[in-house]
This record gives C-alpha cells, structure tokens and sequence, in this order.
C-alpha cells in the first residue's frame, strides 16, 4: 500500500531544493522513476495527487518545488535564467538509481525539454501544455497575472476569488485548504504567493524571453527519446500549431489533448490527466530489473 511522502533536499551550486519522493507500491513490479516539474508560480504540491497514483501503480515519483518556489531556496536576481534550472534538474536527476521520465508543465516542460536535448537526461519525455512554439498571449497572461497582487490578499477566499477569475473555466475551483500549499501568512496578516518575484525579472524581459524560446527550439532538434505533449483543449499557451510544430520538430513525438482544460491541466482535470499520463508510461518500453 502507497504511504505519503518522504521530503528530500538537494545542494545545488549552494542553493537547496526541496522535493517529496513518493515510494512505490511494494505490491507492484517497479516501473521507474518520473521526476514532476511544476510551472511557474507553482510548487511541487501541485503534483500532489497524480505522485500518489504513479506510486500505486509501481512507479517512484519525485516531486520538485524549482528554485525560487515553495520551499526551495530563492537565488539571486540573475539566478532564474534557464540554464540555471536545467543544471537543477540535470544534477537532480543523475542521482537517480534509473534514467527517469521526465515530466514538467509549463516552465518545467521547457526545462525538461533543453536537459533531455543537452544531457540526454531521461528516457522519456513529456511536456504538459508547452512546446517550443507558443502563444506569446497566453504567456503574457500568465506573467501579468503573477504581477500582480503583490500586496497579497487579506484572506485565502480573495485569493480563490483572484484565481477563479484567472482561470474561469474550471469547474471545480481550488479551495482554500489547497490554496495554503501555495501562500504563505507573513507578519502583517496577509497572504502571499510563495515564490520569489524576482524571477519574474528575467521572464519580463522580451529579448531574453525571444532568445530562450529560440534556444529551445534549436533543442528540440536533438530529442530522440519517447516524448509526449499533453496539450489542454481551452489552452491559451499552445494551440494545434503548436502541436504541429513541435511534432515535426522531434519525430519521436506524440500528442493528445485533454477536452475541457486549459494550460493548467493537472488542476483542471487531474483525474482524466493523470490516467493519460499512466497510460503513457506505463506503455513505456520496462526497465531492467533493479
């Protein structure tokens, strides 16, 4: 039977990231290890539940909060670029007892992209409503929201308000209880996202932003492992160009896309994603005994 988690930290180039590793299933011949990476703004509690079911199906999922998120150190302002968190998870990653899957949504999606491209890190990948070519609109929204409210909120209900209105589509908004994964209570009484703004420093500036989605396009040329897009049928972020274009860009890829979702996929239907997610891996070629 599937017990919780155990939290695990790394030391990376002196920074510690904070993880939860979910132990499979002793019932279950192992699977593998998925590593899970959150978008940004985010923490690794957003994978909470689909862990929890990769570990009962027989797999080891190791959930991350990326730098500068949950509890994860914050870096210096100039320590978010993509390089940055690709040494993460690359470090992160080899001290795995097998070749992972790598699995990232949004920021992480991309992340994981460039390290299976530079370090041919993982033996499958898959991307969660990304891809190299997107919406520069939908981003936009994203980073605007995140903008946003940095005086916080007087209680986790206006937060639930401010995210209800940011992703009207859900039909099963996130309760308070969840929201306190993500915010912290500071001193003067309110609410705060955990995250360092910081790093919305570096993702605002729009030479950087062209530069690093041309950087990922050019890695994508190098992926020749087993990769996924999992795209969300009311996505702002990626449309079926999107999907095209990453298809043509790595022919070891494939695509489904999740009715009724948006770029937040693993919130808006988790059940239905995760399922897919399982299937996926679970069609994965079996690694050898460990």
């Amino acid at each position: 039977m599937t017990t919780g988690p155990t939290t695990v930290h790394y030391q990376c180039e002196g920074i510690t990231l904070a993880g939860d590793h979910w132990t499979p299933d002793t019932s279950t011949h192992p699977r593998g290890t998925a590593i899970l990476l959150h978008g940004v703004g985010q923490t690794r509690k957003s994978w909470q539940r689909t862990a929890a079911r990769l570990a009962a199906d027989g797999w080891s999922a190791l959930t991350l909060d990326a730098r500068g998120h949950g509890d994860s150190d914050w870096a210096c302002p100039d320590g978010y670029t993509l390089e940055h968190l690709v040494d993460d998870l690359t470090h992160i990653g080899r001290t795995c007892e097998d070749r992972p899957v790598l699995v990232g949504a949004s920021m992480g999606g991309l992340t994981a992209l460039v390290a299976q491209a530079h370090h041919d890190l993982g033996r499958a990948l898959v991307m969660v409503d990304i891809a190299p070519q997107m919406n520069t609109t939908g981003a936009e929204r994203i980073l605007r929201f995140m903008g946003q409210h940095r005086e916080g909120f007087a209680t986790l209900d206006d937060a639930a308000a401010a995210l209800a209105d940011y992703n009207p589509h859900r039909t099963t908004p996130g309760s308070t209880r969840g929201l306190r994964k993500n915010l912290r209570k500071h001193r003067d009484g309110r609410w705060y996202w955990h995250w360092d703004p910081q790093l919305l420093q570096f993702m605002a500036d729009p030479a950087a932003f062209t530069a690093t989605l041309r950087q990922i396009d050019d890695a994508a040329h190098q992926i020749t492992a087993p990769t996924l897009l999992i795209r969300g049928e009311l996505s702002d972020v990626i449309d079926q160009g999107s999907v095209e274009h990453l298809l043509d860009r790595i022919p070891t890829a494939s695509s489904i896309t999740i009715a009724n979702t948006g770029h937040m996929i693993v919130g808006d239907d988790n059940d239905f994603f995760t399922t897919a997610l399982l299937d996926y891996l679970n069609d994965l070629p079996a690694i050898p005994d460990m």
